[in-house]
């Protein structure tokens, strides 16, 4: 049977975890090695920041070479427990289970009444999207799904989109200034918003994200490079591990658009040969490349994954582009869609100073000489509702 809640809301086995049945022990040897190789990377330690206030030059060089890096120690145990505190409450106003518009207390649920789309959920241990057309079908395989436990639950939540609107604590952690410094070095003093989220992989229950490349735009454009697709931060409120993480293969944000079917069909599974997982303890936040092929197995280890998921991009990415169609309607991104996107930096940033008063707060410049007029409070609160309808996906 399925207990109610765990620890933090999310469900968890009374009985033993099920596993990959004949692939367990390939799986196993696929961990093991990933991880060792994993740390041989050099790319992982604390945000060091210059004398200029940007990300070290050799910090710079190990991400541009593999594609990511785990900055370890950002989130501090104070901040740790804001958010825990958040992400109970927001699983415990969650839908009762798919297409319910109540929580488990009878309440309206949470998201129920805005226009955006902002819960996905998933069978246990499944695979929903790859081998399909969804996200302009850039998920192109469909990952093993292990056989699921007696009593588990017809769907887990996965994904809750536009976390900014529903969590005070995330937001705050938008606006953390070295990670907004670390935005600025890779994409530019005028970066952009990309989306933001919060992922949950559930003990012994949570799903796959099938192999794939984020980016659907300017695979074919001649400025193309290892950047124009943006980054996403990845913060650990758990930790994450090669069973429940997420798999990168090094190096592959620099290849352009990649053939994950072959690589696929040359690993003979779909443990693609040289990947290697995120391995983070509580605090760490992983930047990735949105060009990098990355995907993640499903859950069927004991431990939960929470992630706090937050995206940049460069403005000569964004601007004049016409795309969405994954995360909101297609439209023009023109500047004013761009600033009225990016106002959610200025009151995260406002709204972590006033939680963090002693800790030295980012100027963004988009917003420079504009602070004032963009304080958080409950006006600013109420502005973000539906927000993510403005999300930049490229």
């Amino acid at each position: 049977m399925v207990s109610s809640h765990g620890p933090i809301g999310l469900p968890v086995l009374e009985v033993p975890i099920g596993d990959y049945g004949p692939e367990e022990a390939a799986m196993a040897r696929y961990r093991a090695e990933g991880e060792a190789r994993a740390f041989t990377l050099g790319n992982r330690g604390p945000i060091r920041l210059d004398a200029d206030g940007r990300l070290a030059a050799d910090i710079v060089e190990a991400y541009r070479e593999t594609g990511f890096y785990v900055f370890e120690g950002v989130i501090g145990q104070e901040e740790l427990a804001d958010i825990e505190a958040d992400v109970v409450d927001l699983l415990d106003r969650a839908p009762v289970t798919k297409g319910a518009t109540v929580d488990r207390h009878g309440r309206p649920a949470l998201g129920v009444g805005g226009r955006s789309r902002t819960l996905t959920w998933v069978a246990p241990l499944s695979d929903p999207i790859g081998g399909t057309d969804a996200a302009h079908g850039r998920h192109p395989v469909k990952m093993v799904e292990p056989a699921v436990p007696d009593g588990a639950p017809e769907w887990v939540l996965q994904l809750i989109l536009g976390s900014l609107q529903f969590s005070e604590a995330c937001l705050r952690l938008y606006g953390h200034p070295q990670l907004l410094a670390v935005a600025a070095t890779i994409n530019g003093d005028d970066f952009t918003p990309f989306n933001e989220a919060i992922w949950m992989k559930h003990p012994g229950l949570g799903g796959s994200v099938a192999w794939h490349q984020d980016g659907w735009t300017h695979w074919d454009s001649p400025t193309l490079d290892c950047d124009t697709h943006g980054f996403n931060f990845m913060a650990q409120l758990y930790g994450c591990t090669a069973a429940n993480g997420l798999w990168v293969l090094p190096g592959s944000h620099r290849i352009g658009k990649a053939d994950i079917r072959a690589m696929v069909a040359d690993a003979g599974s779909e443990r693609l040969e040289g990947a290697v997982p995120l391995i983070c303890a509580p605090g760490d936040v992983a930047m990735t490349n949105r060009q990098a092929v990355h995907g993640s197995f499903a859950n069927t280890s004991p431990d939960p994954r929470v992630t706090i998921n937050f995206g940049f991009h460069r403005r000569a990415s964004v601007l004049g582009v016409t795309s969405g169609g994954v995360h909101n309607p297609v439209s023009v991104y023109d500047e004013q869609r761009i600033f009225e996107r990016s106002k959610a930096i200025a009151w995260a940033i406002d709204a972590r100073a006033r939680r963090f008063p002693d800790e030295p707060r980012f100027t963004y410049q988009p917003f420079a000489g504009l602070e004032d007029q963009y304080r958080w409070g409950p006006e600013a609160r109420a502005a973000l509702l539906d927000y993510n309808l403005l999300d930049l996906g490229i």
